[in-house]
């Protein structure tokens, strides 16, 4: 993941204007794909089965035990469905400002990576619509916290979604897990470019914590959240070849609109000195040039030549 190693050489910070509208529709198109890309229940529910009996093949049942937890202790139960309500839509947006605004260098490639992942996870969703535990048969074993808890919140029996509005999501719509992915792109990000020990205690934290949650609160599989992982590793690879992408197609929309390109002004080669226009680089002058210094020496000379000697 090289942009969250590497900080590119670039300083070019896009304009909000230009930006808010992009992430609006971006997120707009998922949002709606997540919708349409609704199917039948039987088969979500086939799928998710499935993963839960892989899981149990590999010895992996840390969803039970932290369903148990969180349904008999609300202290921790209601607390962690708040959180799985509401973090995603808090702290990737905050996270993504913080960004743009003190490291302005890294924002475009970060911003593009959370994006291409995100679009990922929505092909992930067409392709393998996945029942939540929360919604298998009570014979799994699963208590759906969010339903027990529902009188606290604003959510009903349909997750995160405002009470009445479950139309609003795609109950089936676990694999992979974005709450997962969003909150490691948060740590990565808080990780490399937090000066504070705290930031980056958190981004350490977040995505350990979101992890927790999401299985506790039975609305992700483990193998959800390393998809979701898995997914966010792949949109980071793919974070270059989109961006030269999206520069070819703006400079190609740029000369069929004849919007003139601007002329990058020449480089400062060292402080306080520029090439004049003689020289290619400091010290190494044309061949015109050299001449026209032979002979102003010469000139020199000649001046300097004592009288009797002329």
């Amino acid at each position: 993941m090289s942009l969250a190693t590497a900080a590119p050489a670039s300083r070019y910070r896009p304009r909000w204007w230009a930006e808010l509208p992009l992430i609006v529709i971006v997120y707009a198109v998922y949002s709606a794909g997540r919708l349409l890309v609704r199917s039948d229940v039987a088969t979500a529910v086939d799928h998710g089965l499935r993963i839960l009996h892989l899981e149990k093949t590999l010895f992996l049942n840390a969803e039970h035990p932290l369903n148990r937890l969180m349904t008999a202790h609300p202290a921790i139960g209601i607390p962690s469905d708040f959180a799985y309500a509401s973090l995603h839509y808090v702290v990737t947006p905050a996270v993504l400002i913080w960004i743009y605004r003190r490291r302005a260098a890294v924002y475009r490639a970060a911003r593009t990576w959370l994006m291409t992942s995100t679009l990922l996870g929505l092909i992930g969703f067409a392709l393998m619509p996945t029942c939540p535990p929360r919604l298998l048969h009570a014979t799994h074993g699963f208590v759906d916290t969010m339903a027990q808890y529902s009188s606290y919140g604003w959510w009903g029996a349909e997750a995160s979604a405002p009470r009445g509005m479950g139309w609003m999501t795609n109950q089936y719509a676990a694999m992979p897990s974005l709450h997962v992915g969003w909150a490691l792109w948060c740590g990565i990000l808080l990780w490399r470019h937090g000066r504070h020990p705290l930031l980056r205690a958190t981004g350490v934290a977040y995505p350990l914590l979101t992890t927790f949650i999401v299985m506790g609160t039975a609305n992700h599989y483990f193998l959800d959240a390393v998809a979701g992982a898995a997914v966010m590793a792949v949109g980071a690879l793919l974070t270059e070849p989109v961006m030269r992408l999206a520069d070819r197609i703006k400079a190609t929309v740029r000369a069929r609109s004849g919007v003139a390109v601007p002329v990058t002004k020449s480089p400062v080669v060292s402080a306080g000195c520029k090439t004049s226009a003689g020289e290619r680089i400091p010290g190494q002058r044309t061949s015109s040039a050299d001449s026209t210094d032979d002979a102003a020496s010469a000139d020199a000379a000649g001046d300097d030549t004592p009288a009797a000697a002329r």
